[in-house]
């Protein structure tokens, strides 16, 4: 789940410069010497080592942001805790990170909570989510003890009730709801409509409640809510959060077993100039509407911590100019940052080089070499002329980027390498031409066919 909307206020104003860009992610700077810097590195350095494209996160950012977050939620009086959103960055050394500054993990599927706990984080610290999971997956969630497993129908209920049963087991459940709001996010990110596949439909929640806590099996503790991705206005959690607060009322007012509340993720963080919400404003609305009911509370951001922190370096393979456009072609394409192609989501892009930063500027299309006319990562973007081997980073790419990636066009997917305290290190190294085939098997009658 993963977008950017264009500027809210006026898509067509002019794109921030280059100046502008830096003075809003202190993670960056430019030097005259070093170019483009990530905390203390010169992120020229990194791809003259590793090569491009390359991920490149900030550990610096991350623990910056978790802390800031969980700073509010204290501020603001609240017992809530942090559950990432793995599906976001599942990088193990991410996971590992946050693992140690305190944070659980949300989940969306078996490989999801396998990661989780490869990467440290206890059972009792994961939240299970998802509208599709398959039998097999709740075994191995309750088998791991997880601390709770968000059901999104009533058939998911009574599959579950099921396979808990059989497996001789209590599964902790909350439900779902979906409180039909317009999170005013990209439709595919959107997850709190009626319309949409997810959650259970709020006039059904009270009763599908009561129905869990007679079934064999499970243990219902709590209520869970998610409207989507990249929310940069309080207005659809304010509404989402008073819907869920009436119905944790109703379920108290009945006498049925209500221990906490999952109130999802969503928080946006700013792309272009779309405004960003501050976690002290979202601890607010948590408090004004949800505080007065005394319950623990589990949020779980997941772009909100890692976006900001990662960039994606390439390469500039070649300029053409055709039909009076300017391509700059990259070497790295949409099977490496989707976004762009998937969404028309809006990324910044910086040369690392201080000289090509202080260029004249023109209009560019930056694109990608994969062949599809939707490879690309920008239209009229204003940039330097940039020579073959000029390099630039696209930022904010640290959430829904290498999670995404794929080997279409036979592509190796890229390296990825975190900074932190002025070392950086590689946390999973480019993936080989023979990786392209690992796994496959060519049939004896096509071996025999080659060699006769």
């Amino acid at each position: 789940m993963h977008a950017s909307m264009p500027n809210p206020s006026d898509p067509t104003s002019p794109d921030p410069s280059f100046a502008e860009l830096l003075a809003v992610r202190p993670v960056l700077s430019l030097h005259a010497q070093d170019g483009l810097v990530m905390e203390d590195v010169p992120l020229a350095a990194i791809a003259d080592a590793v090569g491009t494209p390359v991920w490149v996160y900030s550990a610096a950012t991350i623990r910056r942001r978790y802390a800031e977050l969980r700073a509010a939620l204290a501020e603001a009086g609240l017992a809530a805790v942090i559950h990432y959103a793995v599906k976001a960055n599942d990088r193990l050394a991410v996971l590992r990170l946050l693992a140690a500054e305190g944070a659980g993990a949300d989940v969306v599927s078996g490989g999801e909570l396998a990661r989780a706990l490869e990467a440290g984080i206890p059972p009792s610290r994961i939240v299970f989510s998802g509208v599709g999971k398959t039998p097999a997956e709740m075994k191995m969630a309750l088998d791991q003890g997880v601390a709770q497993i968000n059901v999104e129908s009533a058939e998911e209920l009574r599959i579950l009730s099921a396979v808990a049963e059989e497996a001789g087991r209590k599964a902790r459940i909350a439900l779902r709801v979906n409180p039909d709001v317009d999170a005013k996010t990209h439709p595919k990110i959107t997850t709190g409509l009626a319309e949409n596949k997810f959650g259970i439909p709020f006039s059904e929640a009270a009763s599908l409640y009561a129905e869990a806590a007679r079934l064999p099996g499970l243990l219902p503790v709590g209520l869970a809510v998610h409207i989507g991705s990249q929310i940069t206005s309080l207005a659809p959690f304010r509404f989402a959060f008073a819907r869920l607060c009436e119905l944790a009322q109703d379920l108290l007012a009945r006498g049925l077993p209500l221990e906490r509340l999952d109130c999802g993720g969503g928080l946006g963080i700013s792309y272009r100039d779309e405004p960003a919400l501050l976690p002290a404003a979202y601890a607010g609305v948590l408090k004004a509407t949800l505080g007065g009911l005394g319950l623990p509370l589990i949020v779980e951001p997941g772009r909100w911590l890692v976006g900001p922190a990662g960039v994606l370096v390439a390469s500039v393979v070649v300029e053409k100019a055709s039909n009076a456009h300017r391509f700059v072609i990259l070497d790295a394409g949409m099977n490496d940052l989707l976004r762009p192609a998937l969404y028309g989501a809006w990324h910044g892009i910086l040369p690392l080089s201080a000289a090509d930063a202080a260029g004249s500027l023109s209009p560019a299309e930056v694109v990608g070499p994969v062949c599809e006319t939707g490879d690309t990562f920008a239209k009229g973007r204003l940039l330097p002329r940039l020579a073959p081997g000029a390099r630039v980073a696209i930022l904010d790419a640290g959430a829904y980027g290498s999670v995404m990636s794929s080997f279409y066009n036979a592509r190796p997917l890229a390296a990825e390498v975190m900074v932190a305290g002025g070392c950086w290190h590689v946390i999973r190294e480019r993936a080989s031409l023979s990786s392209l085939w690992a796994g496959e098997r060519v049939p004896a009658f096509l071996q025999k066919a080659a060699t006769s």
